[in-house]
């Protein structure tokens, strides 16, 4: 009851990790606290928190094969969020670990049994839950590694713009030292670099916070959100390197350019608005294309079906 009223109090506190990575699952399996393991599941039953590993890799299910704690093992095995598949930094699943038991305790029924729970399981890759909430794992990390970049690359071309800055002042102060030289040759072009730049950075940041800051992200509202604010990143991204080769352009070869330019902008809106497109022809329940493999399955339905 104490552990129930605390989880909900501040339900956050279970995320925290302790020495060596350890989750408050670890420590419950590591401290033979199957009750308590009950309580929490019960409460936060969540993918990535079942599944999290400490600084060895070992996710819990890992652990409980380690130390021999078969009544937890079948416990977690009656799971459907546990990733029996899950291997460790030695690449080793739990079953593998379980292998390594010693030879005069194979021959047990505990040994027996709980090598028939383990074994690999191809459900669990189809499994729609658990196949969705690994795509949107994979997509969290991947969205990560984009902003981060797209952040280093608008930091770096804030502080050093086209063109470069002045390396002097002005004998008239026309200009000083340090000061971006587009902002005086192109005043309303420098404006719409800077504006441009300045969405791309302070979008990659907030996305980073987002993604930081353990928001929901199985939400369809928060998926959708975090969709268009990528839009927006990529789009200004784009804007500011389309200003910066247009600024750095001798003047006879920016009429091809522009030219360029405009058809990317017309490539960029087509796909943006296939992509709009498609979304909403799913809402309606009617697919544009599916891939291959979607299809052939598909078919072999129809035909079982017939």
């Amino acid at each position: 009851m104490v552990v129930n009223e605390l989880i909900k109090t501040s339900s956050l506190a279970v995320w925290e990790k302790a020495e060596r990575g350890h989750t408050v699952l670890h420590l419950c399996v590591k401290h033979k606290q199957l009750q308590v393991m009950k309580i929490i599941l019960r409460v936060i039953n969540d993918y990535e928190f079942v599944n999290a590993k400490n600084d060895d890799g070992d996710a819990m299910l890992h652990l409980a094969v380690r130390t021999k704690h078969f009544e937890t093992v079948q416990y977690l095995m009656g799971n459907n969020g546990i990733d029996v598949n899950a291997k460790n930094a030695n690449d080793y699943t739990a079953l593998d670990i379980l292998e390594l038991t010693p030879t005069d305790l194979r021959n047990t029924d505990n040994y027996l049994s709980i090598k028939n729970c383990l074994q690999p399981k191809a459900c669990d890759s189809i499994n729609p839950q658990n196949q969705q909430m690994k795509q949107l794992i994979k997509k969290r990390d991947a969205i990560m590694v984009v902003v981060i970049l797209i952040a280093t690359m608008a930091f770096q071309a804030g502080v050093t713009p086209p063109g470069g800055v002045w390396q002097d002042n002005a004998t008239d102060n026309s200009h000083k030292a340090g000061e971006a030289v587009m902002a005086h040759i192109h005043p309303k072009v420098y404006t719409s670099f800077v504006g441009a730049n300045t969405i791309a950075f302070v979008s990659s940041l907030s996305t980073i916070l987002l993604l930081l800051s353990g928001l929901p992200y199985r939400s369809r509202l928060f998926m959708w959100n975090l969709v268009v604010i990528m839009w927006l990143i990529v789009t200004s991204t784009a804007i500011t390197y389309a200003v910066s080769i247009v600024v750095v352009t001798t003047q006879k070869d920016k009429k091809p350019l522009i030219y360029i330019i405009g058809i990317g902008l017309i490539v960029w809106c087509s796909v943006m608005g296939v992509w709009f497109l498609d979304r909403s022809l799913q809402k309606q329940g009617i697919t544009m294309w599916r891939p291959r493999r979607f299809r052939d399955l598909a078919e072999i339905n129809g035909r079982n079906v017939k």
